[in-house]
Formats: C-alpha cells, structure tokens, sequence
C-alpha cells in the first residue's frame, strides 16, 4: 500500500548543563536491546558520513567547532558533505546509479517515495521506541505518513505547517482613515485605496494594492499573497471531500474556481491587483512590501525583525506592520492552507547496525532538551554569553560560524520558533509567536494529506501547471470566465480523472 506521510527558539528552552538532562544525560550510554542483535556502548569510536542541502552561503568546514563539539560529545567522527540545493536530486540520482549512499541524508518526498521498495532505507520502526526523544518531538502521524503501513523508512524532515502570514501596513490604514479589514469585500477596498490613494503620500500612484505569486507547480504561490484568499471562496487546500465523503481535487472545484477567479480577474482589471502579477515569482510580493511599494504581502515572521522590517524602515522609518488574519469570504470562510511535506532523513539500509543505533542516538540527542539547545545556539562561550537566567548574549563567532546549519539543513524538533533565539528581544520574540499562534488557529489541512497517486508523480505537475496558465490568462482578461470549464475538462482528460480515482482508492485503504 502507498499510504505515505504529508509535509527560533521556543519561550521554555533555557541552557542546561551538560550532564543536566533527565532524558539525555550520558548521550553516549547504551541502550538495552539495540536493534539486529547489536549493542552500541559508544565506546568505540564510529565515523558517520551525513549529506543534506545546503543554501546561501554554503557549509561548514571539517574542522568547524560544531562538528568537533559534538564529535565529542558522542563519540563520533562526523563527515558532513554539504550538496547545494539546486544539485541535489541530480546528486541523489548518481548516488542511484552507483548504489552508493551515504550513512545517513536527506531525502526529497519524490525521490523517498519512488525507492522506498530498493532496500535503500533502513526501516527505523522497530528501533525509534529505544530513543525517547524522537517519540516525544515528532508526531507519531507525522511518522506514518509517506510509509507503507507498518513500516517507517526515515525520519520526517520539519516544514512549519503555516510559517507564513499575511502582514498590512497599519500606518497606511491609520493614515487614509480604514479599519483593519476582516471580510474579503473589506480587503477589496482597503487594496483597493491602497493602490489608487497615495498611502506613501509621495505623489504618485506607485503603490500596489496586493500581488499574485505564481508557483512553478501549478499551486497559487506556495506562500504567496493569493494563497490566503483561497480559502476564502471555499477552494480546497488542494483536497477536500465532498458531501459523499470522496476526495476532490481544487482544480475541479467549478463553482468555488469561478468564484475565486472572478474576484481576481476584477481586481487585475481594476488595478487593485497589481499589473506584474502574471510574471511575479515567489518573494516579490514581499520584495514591494519591503521597498514601500506594496501595503500587503506575506511575511514569514520568523524573518520580521531580521530581513523584512529593516529595508522598510530604511525607506520609511515611521512604518507600521501588523498581522492580517485571511478575510472571510462570503460564507464565512477563510484559513490558510497548510503546507504538507514528505521530506526525510534516511538512514542508510546497508550499513553496519552499529552505525545505524550511533545515527539514531545522534537524532535523538539532537532533539533532547540539550542537544536542541546546543544546535540551536552553539557552545556558550564561544556563541554566546550567559547573563543571567533569562537573559542571554550573542558572541561574534555565532554570526561567523552559523552555528544553526545542522538544525537548519538537517534535523529539527516540530518546532515553529526553531530560528528564535534567546539572545532576541523578548518583546520581538513574543510578536512572532503571537504570529504563529493565530496562523495555527486557522490552518485549512488538506484531506488527502500523505496519499499518493503514480499519475500524479507522472503527469500532475504537467496538467497543474497547463490549468494553472489558464487561470492566469482569465485573471489578466487574456481569457474569458468560461475559460475555466475547459481548463477543468482538460486537466480531468490529461491525466485527472486517473489522479482522482488513485487518490480515492489510497484513501478507502486508511479510513
């Protein structure tokens, strides 16, 4: 069966000594019973060869403190090979072809899906009760999903559910008069008078009242601005079951389409959509909030304080965000549609079992209150400075090493604030919570979370990205309204109706 498993510091985590953790003190004793008959007293010393995706600015070097502090800490001689993110499937696929996998990697939800029967993967089921904090930090339905059931080929990979928000500019409400906007007809007017009445106050009619964003895969911008207009028309979070209990697919969804689209299509001939949006990719909307030009965009408030408030404040000191809950649409609803990832660690099937127990107890002391703490913010001393309890410096080195990338790139805690840090502002600290709490109260979860249809890896992105075209074109008037019962009739042709009865026949497997 293919039933597979969908998709910065917290307030409580505070440094604890070393040897101060109840559920991982002594990281490196043995564990009764380590899996096919072997024991690992972490007293031999074992290398273990890792690769994960690397991104700006690259990885670290062999002799980086991190790798020699927790060399020592778990008696391990860590190799880390850091892929660059745009080379990574095709390194995976030479890693195929020569059947030669590092110890432990990451593993993209396509490629995990499509090798899962190669005996590639150690299955991590019959091993993952001896390691506490694995249980404890990620969900158990996480761990299912994506896998064969009773069987768990890695480790899931952490994507926050609902990072991003919607941010406004409450300067530019104050100032022209408005009210924070709650319906979808409020949001209309409040973009609509922020395109068309010079909230900058320069003049001119530059600014946009909001932006569409365009993904590669067919989706509404996976973040973007439009993204959390969707559900306001009662369009799916790319699934959801009708009235008989049977998946359907977003882009069949006529009525809500229509609905949804025609709201567009009046706001891009209006001009309250801004006029790039047919060419926009993801991060412009957010490029022109942060350059003056636009007054609502997403935010990933994780990135608030670091990357989006300064260039703003830059061009205009007295400007103003706050958080803008997803307008309700004319039946009440709204939400933000949660993002689902299949992303994994996997350990490789291959190696030593020693090795294999040495990987896990390496996750699992990640995930401990002080290994988290650790990957989260470095060796104190070197990346940081205690104060006092509850008050905490960053120490240059931090900023040198980037003592975060294995937590970052590599394995993390279900943790939204993972990239919050207890040197931060309190105050900033509190915002960005405040921003994910309200995001998690709303999130529209997509009912075919973790189903898989082999059209679908085949033919979807194709299909999405054909019927995705059409809505553009309708959105920007190259197209009429009518347009979309075509879309939808070729979409179902090209490979849908398969899609449709694949997801349905996977989901009657684990109702």
């Amino acid at each position: 069966m293919k039933t597979m498993t969908a998709l910065t510091l917290t307030a409580a985590l505070l440094a604890s000594a070393l040897a101060g953790c109840a559920n991982t003190s002594d990281p490196g004793k043995s564990k009764e019973g380590n899996g096919k008959g072997a024991a690992d007293d972490s007293n031999e010393k074992i290398t273990i060869n890792l690769m994960t995706r690397s991104y700006a600015g690259g990885g670290w070097a062999p002799n980086h403190p991190m790798i020699e502090e927790i060399n020592k800490r778990l008696n391990i001689d860590l190799k880390v090979e850091w892929v660059p993110s745009a080379n990574y499937q095709e390194k995976l696929n030479v890693l195929a072809a020569s059947n030669n996998f590092p110890d432990v990697f990451y593993v993209p939800n396509a490629e995990y899906v499509k090798w899962q029967g190669k005996n590639i993967f150690m299955d991590v089921l019959p091993e993952i009760g001896k390691y506490p904090n694995i249980t404890k930090y990620i969900p158990e339905d996480a761990l299912k999903q994506f896998n064969p059931k009773g069987k768990y080929y890695g480790i899931p990979f952490y994507y926050q559910e609902a990072r991003d928000s919607l941010a406004i500019r409450k300067d530019w409400l104050d100032k022209l008069g408005l009210k924070m906007p709650e319906t979808i007809d409020e949001f209309y007017e409040v973009a609509k008078a922020f395109a068309m009445k010079d909230p900058d106050g320069n003049g001119k009619q530059d600014t946009v009242g909001f932006s569409l964003e365009v993904s590669p895969n067919g989706k509404f911008g996976f973040g973007g601005t439009a993204n959390f207009l969707t559900a306001s028309f009662g369009l799916a979070n790319n699934w959801t079951l009708d009235a008989n209990g049977k998946l359907t697919p977003m882009q069949t969804q006529s009525k809500e389409l229509k609905d949804f689209i025609g709201f567009m299509r009046k706001a891009y001939a209006e001009g309250v959509l801004d006029k790039d949006s047919p060419i926009l990719k993801s991060r412009d909307s957010l490029n022109k909030l942060e350059a003056g030009k636009s007054g609502i965009a997403y935010v990933n408030p994780q990135q608030l304080y670091t990357e989006t408030l300064p260039p703003l404040l830059k061009t205009d000191p007295k400007a103003e965000l706050a958080q803008l809950m997803p307008p309700k649409g004319p039946d009440g609803k709204s939400g933000i549609p949660a993002t689902t990832s299949g992303d994994r660690i996997a350990i490789n099937a291959k190696i030593d079992a020693k090795k294999q127990q040495r990987i896990l107890k390496l996750m699992d002391y990640m995930l401990s209150d002080e290994g988290y703490d650790f990957v989260k913010h470095g060796i104190e001393g070197v990346h940081y400075k205690k104060i006092s309890d509850t008050k905490y410096e960053q120490l240059e080195a931090s900023v040198k090493d980037r003592q975060f990338l294995l937590l970052g790139w590599f394995f993390k805690r279900y943790d939204p604030m993972f990239l919050i840090y207890k040197w931060m502002d309190p105050k900033e600290v509190d915002t960005i919570k405040t921003y994910f709490d309200n995001n998690e109260k709303v999130k529209v979860k997509d009912a075919a979370a973790g189903l898989v249809s082999d059209t679908a890896i085949k033919l979807g992105t194709n299909i999405d990205k054909k019927w995705m075209d059409t809505m553009v074109k309708i959105i920007a008037g190259q197209e009429p309204m009518d347009a979309i019962d075509k879309a939808i009739a070729d979409w179902k042709a090209g490979g849908g109706d398969k899609i449709i009865q694949e997801m349905n026949e996977e989901y009657q497997k684990v109702k």
